[in-house]
């Protein structure tokens, strides 16, 4: 089975690797360029933050309304973030109980300059704690033996992850590894890096991934000792100063090209918003960021259920002003609910339900009758009922004479055979008086 699913993983790179080979060569990123906030420019928008990221992004999860973007489209290197798209092509494409044994293409990566957890040639771990290792420790050997491990070869994983990512709609990005190490040719978005998280969390081992803030991994064929993660994302570690209410995970990353990015997820009262921030001075910066587009987004924002929907609306507005178009989907027709121009919502139109039509069979039509003519059922029903109880009364009163009669007769026979006894006594005294007197 592992086999042929190596083997359509391979099938599947490869048309991907055909497809995106001029979109890399075209691709360039300039770091030196400098953007403002496009969504204040949306008519009556509550105006968004200064960020001091060059780019970035907020997204509401359910909806995928955009609510904020400076840049959001512009090219920049993804650094280790790059591991989400990792982690959802791995859990899609494998178990947590399957065993990932340590090559080459893992232990290169063990070196001083590239976050590990000092990975052994021949060490034996389940793709779990792989997982957890590349995403709390943000191991790239661990990233790299995953994507040999699920891919077959390192290439064939990549390109998977570039395949995945245009089939989520990410039109700007490119991956050239697993781990997000520094590479030209690697390069994504504010937006695309927002959509591939809005994916992830609809997989519920993504999510739980993600979610998990200290995880130890047990000792090993290589390694007697215990290996006892922690989250290294300020805005999801309770303890930090920069930690945010309803964070459920995310990823950093930093190369010197990179600066310092940034993904984080939040949820708070039913909603959900995705921030990235691209190309930080320091982690810090990129936690204030991000965090003042949470802000942003939960002061100035409410989700409103809307035609079988829900629809991203700024608090100054009302549904009034939500701007409908109906358009034909894979899942059949779609309202989306436009605000602003913008797209902030979408529901399904709902089937409609074609009224029971009654058949009437030729073989037997059916007679029209003359309701005059119709006999009131419920009047032979009352006649019957009524006979039926003259019946009952009938009976009981026979019973009861019946009774009468029998203790009337034992009462008579009682009295005959009384007065009989009564003669026999008399008659007894009298012969008695007549001897006496003889």
């Amino acid at each position: 089975m592992k086999k042929w699913k190596k083997v359509l993983c391979a099938a599947i790179a490869a048309s991907a690797a055909v497809c995106t080979v001029s979109t890399v060569m075209a691709a360039s990123v300039d770091l030196n360029a400098v953007y403002g906030i496009s969504s204040n420019e949306r008519e009556g928008w509550p105006q968004g933050p200064e960020i001091s990221c060059n780019t970035g992004i907020l997204m509401e999860a359910e909806t995928g309304a955009v609510l904020y973007e400076k840049g959001a489209d512009e090219l920049r290197y993804p650094a280790s973030i790059t591991k989400l798209m990792t982690l959802l092509v791995a859990v899609e494409n494998s178990s947590l109980d399957e065993e990932v044994t340590f090559t080459e293409t893992g232990v290169r990566d063990v070196t001083p300059d590239s976050g590990n957890i000092g990975m052994q040639l021949g060490e034996v771990m389940t793709m779990e704690d792989c997982l957890y290792a590349m995403i709390i420790y943000s191991a790239n050997e661990v990233s790299a033996q995953i994507a040999e491990h699920v891919g077959g070869t390192e290439q064939n994983f990549i390109d998977m992850m570039n395949a995945r990512a245009a089939e989520i709609g990410c039109t700007n990005t490119h991956f050239a590894n697993a781990s997000g190490l520094p590479d030209d040719s690697q390069y994504t978005t504010a937006r695309d890096m927002a959509l591939i998280f809005r994916e992830g969390l609809e997989n519920e081992t993504y999510r739980k991934i993600l979610n998990t803030p200290t995880y130890v991994i047990p000792a090993t064929n290589k390694n007697s000792e215990e290996r006892k993660l922690h989250t290294h994302h300020p805005l999801f570690a309770e303890e930090s100063a920069l930690y945010y209410p309803g964070c459920i995970g995310g990823k950093s990353g930093m190369t010197n090209d990179a600066g310092y990015t940034l993904v984080t997820g939040v949820e708070q009262n039913g909603v959900t918003y995705i921030a990235v921030v691209l190309r930080a001075v320091d982690l810090s910066q990129a936690c204030v960021d991000s965090r003042q587009l949470f802000d942003y987004g939960f002061q100035n924002f409410q989700k409103t259920e809307y035609k079988n929907g829900s629809v991203m609306l700024p608090n100054t507005m009302t549904t009034d002003q939500i701007e409908e178009k109906e358009v034909d989907s894979q899942d059949g027709k779609m309202y989306q609910f436009y605000v602003s121009g913008q797209l902030m919502g979408t529901a399904k139109v709902p089937e409609p339900t074609a009224a029971p039509v009654p058949t009437v069979s030729e073989e037997e039509p059916v007679e029209e009758v003359d309701p005059a003519d119709e006999e009131p059922l419920y009047q032979e029903e009352s006649a019957a009922e009524a006979g039926t109880e003259t019946q009952k009364k009938t009976a009981e009163l026979t019973d009861r004479i019946v009774i009468l009669l029998i203790i009337m007769g034992v009462m008579i026979l009682l009295l005959v055979v009384l007065l009989a006894a009564l003669h026999h006594k008399k008659k007894k005294r009298s012969n008695k008086k007549h001897r006496n007197k003889k």
